[in-house]
């Protein structure tokens, strides 16, 4: 099946970036969008909830000016990221903002709903369900979403166990609409290989938590710099929903990473009301595939890195080519 217009038109590369809490700002999905690759945030991130419009507004007018100075190279769409967990008590006010301004792509997460879906199909925009699992993939689908993200393990943010392998294998036995694969991707050779894998598009965000634009605490962003995999853990102590979070900030909070208690999940809160614990307000979430990034750049220096990686890594595959006679040539 191809890809929607949406995610096969002014994409330099098959990328989203993934909204980042409180780090997604219009800075950064506007850099992203310009740089040719889907931006998003998660609507929450607007506080209070009036800011959304003023983010929203602001975001298209930039783009639309980018799309008139530059007509030869469109900026990305970009997407909005709604919670759908029944705690969210902004989910239908902010639902109204995005249908009133079109966004072109809402990414839903930790929850499916069919009217979530009618609404933004209503003006011809499209949702992109996140999932950890098979059997949620089938219930996304079923409630009417046009595409699954696949989070699988290495993952930041509210990540799967499952081997991406795995995941993309066993949604694509009975699923050819749009798939984005998460998980450690954090090169352009690994956006190839989300591709070769049987993903669509690649889905990004530990990577932009350390560009300039990120709102993200200059410490934060050197953490990541000098972490690897070794140093992600993977709890559910912080939200109620496991993730992956950066070990070192954890030990500053005064936790045994070795040691974590488990929390209830029952007791997640993503409404208006959500208060972090003034304890972990500094306890960092992030994926393990921040083992290559050792600088800050811009989110548009960031993205012309994976162009490069990715066609270079495209070329290597093309030169190692095996023929039907397990010949290997290089290719002309």
């Amino acid at each position: 099946m191809s890809l929607p217009g949406i995610l096969s038109r002014r994409l330099r590369l098959p990328v989203v970036a993934s909204p980042l809490f409180i780090i997604s700002n219009p800075d950064l999905v506007i850099a992203q969008c310009k740089a040719g690759i889907v931006g998003s945030f998660p609507a929450l991130n607007a506080r209070p909830a009036s800011l959304l419009e003023e983010w929203l507004d602001r975001i298209t007018s930039e783009l639309h000016a980018h799309d008139q100075r530059h007509p030869d190279q469109p900026a990305a769409p970009f997407a909005v990221n709604q919670i759908v967990h029944r705690s969210n008590d902004r989910l239908e006010q902010d639902m109204e903002v995005c249908v009133r301004y079109k966004v072109p792509i809402v990414i839903t997460s930790l929850g499916a709903r069919r009217d979530i879906n009618e609404a933004v199909h209503s003006y011809g925009g499209i949702v992109l369900h996140d999932v950890i699992d098979n059997a949620f993939a089938r219930k996304a689908i079923e409630k009417g979403a046009d595409g699954l993200i696949a989070v699988a393990a290495g993952a930041g943010g509210h990540a799967g166990t499952q081997s991406p392998f795995a995941l993309v294998q066993e949604i694509r036995q009975w699923f050819d609409g749009p798939l984005l694969l998460s998980g450690s991707i954090a090169s352009g050779a690994s956006i190839l290989a989300a591709q070769a894998m049987g993903a669509d598009l690649a889905y990004i965000g530990s990577a932009f938590i350390a560009t300039q634009e990120a709102n993200a605490a200059e410490g934060y962003k050197k953490m990541i710099t000098e972490c690897a995999a070794r140093d992600i853990v993977h709890t559910n102590l912080i939200t109620g929903v496991h993730g992956n979070y950066l070990k070192p900030s954890l030990i500053a909070a005064g936790l045994d990473p070795e040691n974590l208690p488990t929390s209830d999940p029952s007791k997640m809160n993503f409404g208006s009301d959500r208060q972090k614990p003034k304890a972990w307000k500094e306890i960092w979430g992030c994926g393990q595939g921040i083992g290559v990034l050792d600088d800050i750049p811009s989110a548009g220096d960031l993205v012309a890195r994976f162009a490069a990686e990715y066609h270079a890594a495209r070329a290597n595959l093309l030169r190692g080519a095996v023929t039907e006679q397990g010949a290997v040539t290089e290719a002309v």
